[in-house]
This record gives structure tokens, C-alpha cells and sequence, in this order.
């Protein structure tokens, strides 16, 4: 149930990135603002996190004794593991793929592996630490909050009920807020100048909202590999002092104290690339082979042609946090909706009905929302999606560029 990721290839693939912008431009970059999947966990030795090297477009870092980043998706940590460990003092429930869940799963399954190592943060605080030489890891509330046994309120890790437990408290970071300096650049990242600042690292999530929440009257709807509905709470909002684990909403920080609540769903695009993969294998079993990319273009092709299926698909193939052992399931199944257009298209509507089923329409109007923005891959990719957030939310939708995280951050800056 393990899900991994090698840190040096993502660390390349920004470098790659970076050394394709203009020199010009880079050179002219005061301000770095940094956002990433939250949730996850990344562990390195504090002296030997990465290394400083020469490249064409001028310094870089690499990566050096650094471990795997355990991502959001990881899912190690069962129900029932989750349930021995101690409560935390939070208004998050905990969840497989949290990082302080992750490093209690390596405690008591792999404890040499936590010896290695001194520091720890998600993927785009170790960025920050490594631009910045941070002798300890800096993390945003947003991330804290998205690793488990942190406090909101007072915006501190739950330490006397980690110690108690035996948990490494020395792994977990510095915590400030988001929008703060988290240090300058020790090199001119690729010709990025020396000195320029570096902001602490952001939630993905919430950044994606910063880039397109404009009115408190609108809701945002994400679908990327995940998907989310997000409505902003009043002003002084505080959420509860402890999580009700069967709510389908959470509270997550947002900026200048504010909070959000979010139907974060773990079932949106993974879920269609899971049926575009399963479509793959099976035709592959048939003596044929077709690529993804082909199976996708011709599966929303075949939906649009499809106003409407009479099946009905619960996409949970991934479960749910507040429902961890749902699983998918398809009814109203007749000999008349069995294409691949209908099945499409039934299974994009679920998508978006899951969704609404966790924050309803009825919410959404008491809340006083007047209109829906749309973003994210998935969404911007699929015209059959779109067709049906429409069909599903008596508001009108608009719909963004699939550049949220990263407009957002720079936003922040």
C-alpha cells in the first residue's frame, strides 16, 4: 500500500524547468513563492541534505542524503493502525498518507529507517530549507495542519502527546505563517539572485484557491488527481477543538487566519485515470494495444455523444478519509446504457455528485454562494466534467487555467 516517490527526480525536473524560463527574467526575481502537495513527508540529514553544483544556467542543489518523499497517497497506515495511536489534540482527524501518521507507521514497523535522519517536511519545505540553508525545517500552518497532531488555534504541534507516545518530536519543523519569509537564496539559483527571498512553502491546495477566490459568495471546485468544493467561512471562524470523523468537510487554514471548508474528495481524476488504465489492460488482454492518451480522447468523445445514462456509479474506488473502507460500486445497470459513451459519461456525473453529496447544494445556498469557479486538470481536460458540474449546481460556472498552485504562490509573493 506503499506510495513513494524519488525526490532527486523531482528536484531534476524542476531544475529543468527552471533552467527553461528566459535568463533575463530570472534575473530579475526578488521574491520566490513555493507551493506543493500537502500531507506528504520527506526526511534528510540536516548537513547533508543536498549539494551546491555549476550548470549551464548557473548554481544549483541536488539532492544528496535524502530519503523517498511518502506521499498524500501513501496507504500504509489501516484503519485499525490509525486507531491505536493516540488522539490527537487537533480539528483534522488523522489519515493514511498525514506525515506524523507516516513516521509513527515507520516507528513501529521500521525504526532504524527514522535513525538516518534528523530533519523533515513535505517536498516543498525541503525546497525551501535547501534554497535557504535552514539549519532546522520552516513549514507553513497549511502544511503543519496537513500533517496531523497540530493545533490551529495555537498553532503548535501536539508535543506532550507525541512524547508520551514515543514519537521523534526533533523531526518536526518550525511552524509560521503563510505568506512569512522563510529565508533568502545562499546561491543564485540558477541565476535567480543571491539573497532573493524565499517565502515559506504553501499549501497546494490553498493556493490553487488564492488564485481564483476573488468573492467570499464563491465556491471553488478542484478536480485534478484529487478533487475538492471549497467555500470560505466568516470572518473569525474557528473550527471545533476536536474532528467529527464521519464529516465529509474539513476546516483548512487559509490566509490571515481565515479558514476554508472543503469537501476534499480523495475519487477525481485518479479515479478516471483508473478506468482509462483498466480499459488499457483489458485490451491488451484482447491482443491489442492502445495508448492512454488514444482511450482517453476517444472515451470523452463517445460521452459527448451521450446526453444522458441511466447508470449510476459511486466512484469511491479510492474510499473516502471520513469513510476509509468505501468502495466503488455501479447500479442501474441496463443493456441500453453499456457503452463506452454511457459508461463515461455515468461515471463523470458520479465524480461530481460524490463531491456534492460531501458539501450539498443546500449548504452551498445557505452559505450564500452565488457562483462556481472551476479549476484544475482533470475539469479543463474534460469537457463531459464540466457538462455535469453544470447539470449538478444551480449556479453559474466559470471556469480558470490549469495553472492554480503555482499563480497562486507567485500571488502570495
Amino acid at each position: 500500500q506503499g506510495m513513494e516517490q524519488n525526490v532527486r527526480r523531482i528536484i531534476r525536473a524542476l531544475n529543468e524547468c527552471l533552467a527553461a524560463l528566459p535568463q533575463q527574467q530570472l534575473q530579475r526575481v526578488s521574491h520566490i513563492g513555493i507551493s506543493g502537495q500537502m500531507h506528504g513527508i520527506v526526511f534528510w540529514k540536516k548537513d547533508k541534505g543536498c549539494k551546491w553544483t555549476a550548470c549551464g544556467t548557473g548554481p544549483t542543489f541536488e539532492p544528496e542524503d535524502v530519503s523517498h518523499l511518502i506521499t498524500w497517497q501513501d496507504g500504509r497506515c489501516s484503519p485499525t493502525f490509525l486507531s491505536s495511536l493516540p488522539l490527537p489534540q487537533s480539528h483534522m482527524s488523522l489519515a493514511t498518507g498525514f506525515g506524523c501518521a507516516t513516521v509513527y507507521w515507520y516507528l513501529k514497523k521500521s525504526p532504524d529507517f527514522l535513525k538516518s535522519y534528523d530533519a523533515a517536511g513535505t517536498i516543498h519545505d525541503y525546497v525551501v530549507a535547501m534554497l535557504c540553508d535552514l539549519k532546522k525545517p520552516l513549514m507553513s500552518v497549511q502544511n503543519a495542519a496537513s500533517w496531523g497532531y497540530f493545533n490551529s488555534r495555537s498553532k503548535s504541534w501536539n508535543t506532550d502527546i507525541l512524547k508520551k507516545s514515543g514519537f521523534p518530536v526533533h523531526l518536526l519543523p518550525e511552524v509560521g505563517d503563510p505568506g512569512s519569509i522563510a529565508g533568502r537564496t545562499i546561491c543564485a539559483w540558477h541565476g535567480i539572485p543571491k539573497g532573493a527571498k524565499v517565502g515559506i512553502a504553501l499549501g497546494d491546495f490553498q493556493c490553487s484557491v488564492y488564485s481564483c477566490l476573488t468573492e467570499r459568495t464563491d465556491a471553488v471546485l478542484n478536480i485534478s488527481t484529487s478533487a475538492q468544493l471549497t467555500i470560505s467561512m466568516p470572518l473569525g471562524f474557528q473550527p471545533p477543538e476536536t474532528p467529527d470523523p464521519s464529516s465529509a468537510v474539513t476546516y483548512f487554514p487559509y490566509f490571515s487566519g481565515d479558514y476554508l471548508a472543503v469537501a476534499a474528495s480523495l475519487n477525481g481524476g485518479n479515479v478516471l485515470a483508473t478506468f482509462v488504465d483498466m480499459v488499457a489492460r483489458w485490451t491488451e488482454e484482447l491482443g491489442l494495444q492502445v495508448q492512454e492518451s488514444a482511450i482517453y480522447t476517444k472515451i470523452i468523445t463517445a460521452a459527448l455523444a451521450q446526453n444522458d445514462s441511466k447508470l449510476s456509479v459511486r466512484p469511491t474506488v479510492f474510499g473516502e478519509r471520513h469513510a476509509p473502507e468505501q468502495l466503488a460500486s455501479v447500479t442501474n445497470i441496463a443493456v441500453s446504457d453499456l457503452s463506452l459513451g454511457h459508461v463515461t459519461r455515468a461515471l463523470c456525473r458520479g465524480i461530481v455528485e460524490n463531491l456534492c453529496s460531501m458539501l450539498p447544494v443546500q449548504r452551498l445556498m445557505e452559505t450564500g454562494v452565488s457562483r462556481i469557479l472551476g479549476s484544475g486538470s482533470a475539469l479543463a481536460r474534460n469537457e463531459v466534467l464540466r457538462q455535469e458540474v453544470e447539470r449538478i449546481f444551480p449556479f453559474p460556472v466559470v471556469y480558470g487555467k490549469d495553472v492554480d498552485a503555482a499563480v497562486g504562490a507567485a500571488m502570495v509573493m
